[in-house]
């Protein structure tokens, strides 16, 4: 009789347990997914703004203003995506991380499809642009809240010691997403006409995200909220406006937390976006390859985002961005040298070597970043940092790169590229170590 009594005692003690690791197991695919698909969005725009936009949406200007033009628009969703966080995260830290970062999901993969069923400027002239600058816009506005409730999601779900872990979730996102992005538009380059590509070919991978929004959705309806925020709601401590308090509160949190943002982006959309417009127009390196040499730099990408990350756990968040900053600088002045030889193996490797010194800084800030906020107010903070860290690195690294190459040359870009490395360098220097704090 004793030993039933402790049978059933030991099944009632394991099942609380292994429901709470297929719980923290369903966080992370719903972390990961999420971004990877609004990762995915964001990427399938900038590839087509390096290959195709440029012709569909702006004919009648010449090649160089044309490109500009089109990374422009590229341009605008960054400067949504503080706005976004700003609005979601309020919501965010009001109401909670899940309902957000549905909403969030919505307006990202919808805006995306909208891009596919645009009409170009021969169909709807000077109203073409306007509108894509607007679903751009839209773009962006869904991004800025996207990653800070997938961040928080999967750091306020985990335990202590292992945050850096699940963080690395969420950051795998942008690698999966943009190698998705880019190898559909590789498939389309290899199966289809060039003329077929420019005409239609081009609007399939905008089109997708209408089946990937319902997938997404299906995953995160089925989270529950972080305990972490139910505990704030259960005490009745949510900020009533949380944007004004973070501002108040952490400042210098901010700022040096979107300098240190600031080389991760730079890194990526200079050697993605910038590099595939340089490669296959300056350089004359054929479409089909530059997106080939993409995929396999992504994986890189993966492999610093996951290593830097997970080893944070241990060696702290602030030790291996700093390591992947010191690293940036030295890859900067490589990354065009490597270019310039238009010898596929050599661009692979530039391409790679870049995109694993954006990942070693990467990973480690999708738990960074939030531990360096309070609870009340962290959706607001590490979103809003992190998207003004993609305003000063991302949204004018193509800008200011095809102007430098245009100007001075290639060698100028990397130049640039080693400059925002110092900027992120020295603001991450002047922050703390977080690993061991408590988040609520």
């Amino acid at each position: 009789m004793l030993k039933d009594e402790s049978t059933r005692e030991d099944l009632a003690g394991a099942e609380p347990a292994q429901a709470q690791q297929e719980s923290l197991r369903r966080v992370a695919v719903a972390s990961f997914i999420g971004t990877a698909i609004e990762f995915y969005d964001f990427y399938v725009y900038g590839t087509a703004a390096a290959l195709v936009l440029n012709a569909a949406f702006f004919p009648n200007l010449t090649p160089i203003n044309a490109t500009l033009a089109s990374f422009s628009t590229y341009a605008v969703a960054f400067a949504a995506r503080p706005i976004g966080s700003l609005i979601f995260g309020h919501f965010g830290d009001r109401i909670g991380r899940k309902s957000v970062l549905v909403a969030s999901l919505l307006l990202m993969g919808l805006s995306t499809a909208f891009v596919g069923l645009l009409p170009g400027y021969s169909t709807l002239g000077v109203w073409a642009p306007i509108l894509l600058v607007l679903l751009r816009f839209l773009q962006g506005v869904g991004l800025g809240g996207e990653w800070g409730g997938a961040a928080l999601l999967a750091v306020e779900h985990a335990p202590r010691g292992k945050r850096g872990l699940f963080a690395a979730f969420p950051q795998l996102g942008p690698s999966v997403g943009f190698f998705a992005a880019t190898g559909i538009f590789w498939l389309l380059s290899e199966s289809l006409s060039d003329d077929a590509f420019k005409s239609w070919g081009w609007r399939i991978p905008f089109l997708l995200s209408f089946l990937l929004v319902a997938v997404g959705l299906f995953v995160r309806l089925k989270i529950s909220e972080t305990p972490v925020f139910a505990k704030v709601m259960a005490e009745q401590e949510a900020s009533r406006a949380p944007a004004l308090e973070v501002f108040k509160r952490h400042p210098k949190e901010i700022v040096l937390g979107a300098g240190g943002m600031i080389i991760a982006y730079g890194l990526f959309y200079t050697a993605t976006t910038y590099c595939l417009a340089y490669g296959t127009t300056t350089l004359g390196v054929p479409r089909s390859t530059m997106l080939a040499v993409s995929l396999v730099a992504c994986l890189f990408l993966a492999a610093g985002t996951w290593l830097a990350a997970t080893r944070s756990d241990a060696g702290g968040r602030r030790k291996m961005v700093l390591i992947g900053s010191c690293l940036a600088i030295v890859w900067g002045l490589v990354l065009f040298p490597l270019m310039d030889t238009e010898k596929p193996v050599l661009i692979a490797l530039a391409l790679g070597g870049a995109l694993f010194c954006m990942g070693v800084v990467y990973g480690p800030m999708g738990a960074y970043l939030p531990e360096l906020f309070g609870a009340k107010v962290r959706y607001s903070g590490a979103s809003f940092a992190y998207n003004l860290g993609g305003v000063l690195g991302g949204a004018v690294s193509p800008l200011i790169a095809t102007r430098l190459q245009s100007a001075l040359g290639s060698s100028s870009v990397g130049w640039y590229v080693s400059a925002m490395a110092v900027v992120s360098l020295l603001c991450v220097l002047a922050l703390p170590e977080t690993r061991e704090r408590q988040l609520d």
